[in-house]
């Protein structure tokens, strides 16, 4: 099995303070979403791109305290990447992470990943009602072993606080 994954586990390391008392159920919503990459994907070469994507993919929603996370989310992995040498990844794991809301079919550079990552992220925010085509027995026992702890009411609740605050922009992370 591919957790505990140690770009993973070292990445989250160093945003736990930042994410505080939602670094569990943000660790297994990370972890739920990698591994239905993994589950869509077979090429591992993809691997250490999918690890780092999922770390940052929402991180703005606690390093910038907004739901309209994208760009921070986005900021954060350019910065990540350029200290660490892999400039080079810098467009795939940006885009993975600006389109990973979107409501259709990515098309587009890098279209395999972006749109693995894109259905990845909905296998898990729709609990594992979409699947699209992965293995529903595994995605439920990645479930099971790395169990929700509150997450999707926590975006639930912060997509609320955004509604009053943006009623005309309730939803700034989806994109079409």
């Amino acid at each position: 099995m591919n957790e505990p994954h140690p770009s993973i586990e070292a990445l989250l390391q160093i945003f736990k303070p930042v994410i505080g008392a939602d670094y569990d159920k943000y660790r297994n919503h990370v972890y739920r979403v990698f591994l239905n990459c993994l589950l869509l994907d077979r090429d591992a070469t993809n691997e250490e791109k999918y690890a780092l994507a999922v770390v940052f993919h929402d991180i703005g929603i606690w390093t910038n305290h907004t739901i309209d996370y994208l760009d921070p989310s986005v900021a954060q992995a350019r910065q990540y990447l350029t200290e660490t040498g892999k400039q080079a990844w810098i467009e795939e794991i940006t885009l993975m992470i600006y389109w990973h809301h979107k409501i259709s079919p990515y098309r587009g550079n890098f279209e395999k990943t972006v749109e693995n990552f894109r259905k990845a992220d909905w296998i898990d925010v729709s609990l594992g009602l979409l699947t699209f085509g992965a293995d529903q027995h595994q995605i439920r026992k990645n479930r099971e072993r790395l169990p929700n702890r509150g997450f999707h009411w926590f975006l639930t609740k912060e997509l609320a606080k955004n509604f009053f605050g943006h009623p005309l922009n309730p939803l700034p992370m989806f994109t079409k």
